[in-house]
């Protein structure tokens, strides 16, 4: 009986000892509720999350930690974490889906656009893009369009639509407040700085176009002549059969009598028909001086103006016939 007794003991200890190593091992740091986001950045290559998770004392030791994770996948992103879990809770945490997801906007998208690529991101519903496409609509007519600023963001899974939405417009402001005088100094409203520059981005075929088509552009308004740039018609025209924007558009279009058809309506369209960067922005305050009223792209993207309609048409014989 005593022997027995003394088995157990030792066993009991043997157990005791084991734990207390798992522990030691494999425990949490500490006992804190804290949230810590860790940030695997879109380009992975070069990122190591084992010396990230060290330095914000997660795990005990990196190389037990990467045992868990030798030949797993890990996707870009936040991952939120505390210092209380357990180093396996940890890695699974890593090695699932993240809860901060990388979006990038790239040139002058419109709100539809945006929301699509968000909505494939963070798993949203058809109700869940409606509510981004109207969120503003009725609240705040001068968001509808144009202030969702191309850049790339760290969205956490779990916000609503109206603050993502909030999230683009609170970084637009940020961007654009240095520019915000100089508009107000040279009496041009904020939206009226986003149509243009709008149309600039959607029109230039490249960033050294810009300041030329902005001063056709303010050289058409001055004239009081239709601005008639196609890419207003195609932002009436919307989402394409094939699930494509921007599209090509047709001569029977250009009869519609939408607000935004610039070969019907004199004028900038209603609101702006994209999200545009700082660039085109910039180029509605630093237009180029010229007498043109008249642009077109040749077949290798190089941009030519017109003073009149007869040299316009010269050009379009000469350079896409």
């Amino acid at each position: 009986m005593k022997q027995l007794l003394v088995y157990l003991l030792r066993i009991l200890f043997s157990c005791v000892v084991v734990l207390a190593a798992i522990y030691v091992l494999f425990g949490p740091v500490g006992n804190s509720a804290e949230i810590v986001v860790i940030t695997i950045p879109q380009n992975i290559e070069h990122f190591d999350i084992t010396d990230a998770l060290e330095k914000e004392h997660l795990i005990k030791n990196r190389w037990l930690f990467s045992f868990f994770i030798i030949g797993k996948t890990i996707e870009p992103g936040g991952y939120r974490l505390t210092n209380s879990m357990w180093m396996w809770t940890i890695a699974k945490k890593v090695m699932g889906k993240p809860d901060l997801v990388w979006i990038t906007t790239n040139g002058c998208l419109r709100r539809e656009q945006i929301g699509e690529m968000i909505g494939k991101k963070l798993g949203w519903n058809q109700t869940n893009l409606d509510a981004w496409n109207n969120v503003y609509k009725n609240m705040q007519p001068e968001y509808i369009e144009g202030v969702y600023y191309p850049d790339t963001y760290l969205i956490p899974t779990d916000e609503t639509g109206a603050q993502v939405a909030q999230r683009f417009i609170n970084h637009f402001n940020e961007v654009f407040t240095p520019y915000a005088q100089k508009f107000q100094d040279a009496n041009v409203r904020w939206v009226t700085a986003l149509k243009i520059a709008s149309l600039i981005e959607r029109e230039a075929g490249g960033v050294s176009d810009m300041p030329l088509i902005a001063g056709i552009i303010w050289n058409r308004l001055d004239k009081n002549m239709l601005l008639q740039i196609d890419a207003t018609l195609q932002y009436t025209h919307g989402k394409n059969v094939d699930g494509s924007w921007w599209g090509s558009i047709d001569l029977s279009e250009k009869k519609s009598d939408s607000p935004y058809n610039s070969y019907f309506v004199k004028g900038l369209p209603p609101t702006p028909i994209c999200s545009p960067g700082i660039t085109s922005i910039a180029a509605v305050l630093n237009p180029e001086q010229t007498d043109c009223l008249f642009y077109l792209h040749d077949r290798s993207g190089r941009i030519h103006c017109a003073v009149t309609y007869e040299e316009h048409n010269i050009n379009i014989e000469k350079y896409l016939k």
